[in-house]
């Protein structure tokens, strides 16, 4: 069955249902499932934030385009297409290797947040840290067709002992405080976001897991899946931005390797009503006054 054919019942069948019960056992034939992820049709126009309506316009935009715009860059594609921060996993697996899961830690740095895909588990932490000299606030949802729910929010402090005068070319990072956080999802809801309150253009994304066979995928696209007992699976790869969840069928058989490749294509068109405008209405002068935003860490181009 192709790809496309099956994301309406995915959809459905993943999004919506509960949790699958999972048994743990020792997997002594285990084939392996290898692939992929590629995105056609180019790179998504990203979304641009104008510095000077949010906090910290001159520390925050060491990374920015140089003219007073700031963007989330949500795609990271290879040359060759491999797309990196993809979620490939398996949904419907009874049983399998142990389940041992490393919470996430999810880093304020540079005014973004660090990794910008995570895996989570329903009832377990985040652990968020603001490696920066500025203020940040979190704010994290569970998402879904149904719309956002609220699953915390809370400042994210500095560390007290940064310098307070700082500035484009200001590089200083110091942890400040961790701020663990229970994730407590409704039924049926898998999909994690958390913003920052002072500045829009900070987002990590999070898919709730519910066994270890998953993956991010690397810089080149590329996922492997290990140790999964023989049989026939649904697999899934799910990336916030790419419009849609991608899924297939997969049959493993022992001491076998299976390869499945998965193609997004790119979003096109106005994707958010954040787009940068080379305007001067917008940049630092309509403040009316000068301000030092320079790209000193990274010089963003659309």
């Amino acid at each position: 069955m192709k790809p496309a054919l099956i994301i309406a019942s995915l959809l459905g069948l993943f999004l919506s249902s509960p949790a699958w019960s999972y048994e743990e056992l020792t997997v002594t034939d285990g084939g392996t499932i290898t692939g992929k992820v590629t995105m056609m049709g180019g790179k998504p126009i990203p979304k641009g934030f104008t510095l000077v309506t949010f906090p910290d316009p001159v520390y925050c935009g060491r990374i920015s385009t140089g003219t007073g715009w700031r963007l989330l860059d949500e795609f990271t594609i290879a040359p060759d297409g491999g797309l990196k921060d993809v979620v490939v996993m398996l949904v419907d697996v009874p049983r399998g290797k142990p389940f041992k899961f490393t919470p996430p830690t999810i880093e304020a740095k540079d005014c973004r947040f660090l990794p910008f895909i995570s895996v989570v588990r329903d009832e377990q932490p985040v652990t968020v840290v603001n490696m920066d000299p500025v203020m940040h606030d979190i704010q994290a949802y569970e998402t879904s067709h149904l719309g956002p729910r609220v699953l915390f929010n809370t400042p994210l402090p500095m560390n007290p002992h940064h310098r307070r005068d700082v500035g484009a070319d200001s590089h200083e990072h110091l942890a400040g405080e961790p701020m663990d956080q229970i994730i407590h999802l409704t039924k049926g809801r898998k999909i994690f976001v958390m913003q920052c309150g002072f500045h829009a253009y900070m987002e990590s994304w999070g898919m709730a897991v519910e066994n270890p066979y998953y993956a991010v995928t690397a810089e080149d696209g590329t996922f492997t899946l290990t140790e999964v007992p023989p049989g026939e699976y649904t697999l899934v790869a799910w990336h916030p931005q790419a419009g849609a969840m991608l899924g297939r069928k997969v049959t493993v058989s022992a001491k076998q390797t299976v390869t499945a490749a998965f193609r997004f294509k790119a979003p096109t068109g106005h994707r958010s009503a954040h787009e940068m405008v080379e305007n001067p209405h917008y940049g630092p002068e309509s403040l009316g006054k000068t301000l030092d935003i320079r790209p000193t860490l990274e010089l963003q181009k659309p």
